[in-house]
């Protein structure tokens, strides 16, 4: 076997992770990952038949079986995943029922997956059906985005038509919009099933007050999801008290999107 210290998925999740940190995307133990990982990527470097020991999930997933993950462990601080990514970051395999995680790795101090793994698990299986090729859900506390919930209408069409109109990039990468939920407690089955429904429309569903949580084929993917809405939202905050002069319109909107071939979220242009 490969040394698993040196897996290419290993690295980049232990690079995401200390750029979220850096950005104050995770303060403390706030946020996580987690990484769908294919059966051969993982294969030269871990035996799936030897399992260290099983943890319940509290959650039955039967469309995710057999399928294995990398995610973030609970009170773990993203900031000291690459000095001990085997205490803070952990491999297994959902068991044939889908409601017990087998670990192969990792959590070496004893320690779980994240609190939202849950609400991780319901976004995955959202997305798949709509994305074979999604891997990734990430969570994190973006200071912009945060503070945009206490200002501007929760209004999910408005709020990503606000974002869209905040610079150019920001419809070219998300054209599919953003989802925004009300504040709700985190960690429940309900915010979860909420946060998964407004997955099949979209890759970022916000939590108003809380964070945001992003899908996508690759962690760079979902990382650049998130990095593009908060400077869309950094942007209208640093304006929104201000008069406006001008702002991008919808023509300009629908220019892009037919320059660029993208697929627009129906409705949302007037």
């Amino acid at each position: 076997m490969k040394d698993i210290l040196t897996a290419p998925f290993l690295t980049e999740m232990a690079r995401t992770a200390t750029n979220m940190y850096r950005l104050g995307w995770d303060e403390r133990n706030a946020g996580n990952i987690s990484l769908l990982l294919d059966e051969e990527t993982l294969a030269p470097y871990l035996d799936r038949g030897h399992v260290l020991r099983e943890i319940p999930t509290g959650f039955q997933a039967p469309a995710l079986a057999g399928r294995c993950f990398l995610v973030t462990g609970t009170g773990k601080y993203f900031k000291n995943i690459p000095d001990d990514p085997e205490a803070n970051l952990g491999i297994f395999r959902l068991n044939d029922d889908g409601d017990a995680a087998q670990l192969l790795w990792g959590y070496s101090d004893g320690g779980s997956f994240t609190s939202e793994l849950p609400a991780h698990l319901m976004s995955h299986m959202a997305r798949l059906q709509v994305d074979p090729a999604h891997r990734v859900v990430l969570h994190c506390h973006p200071d912009n985005l945060l503070a945009m919930t206490f200002v501007h209408d929760l209004d999910e069409r408005a709020f990503t038509r606000t974002l869209w109109r905040m610079c150019t990039e920001c419809v070219m990468v998300f054209p599919d919009g953003v989802g925004v939920l009300p504040w709700m407690v985190c960690g429940t089955r309900e915010i979860g099933l909420a946060t998964a429904e407004k997955m099949r429309l979209s890759r970022l569903a916000v939590w108003a007050h809380h964070g945001i949580y992003a899908a996508g084929a690759s962690l760079d993917e979902a990382f650049g999801l998130i990095e593009t809405a908060e400077k869309g939202a950094g942007i209208y905050m640093k304006i929104a008290h201000l008069p406006w002069k001008q702002a991008i319109t919808d023509q300009q909107l629908r220019q892009v999107a037919a320059r660029f071939g993208l697929k627009v979220r129906p409705g949302y242009l007037d």
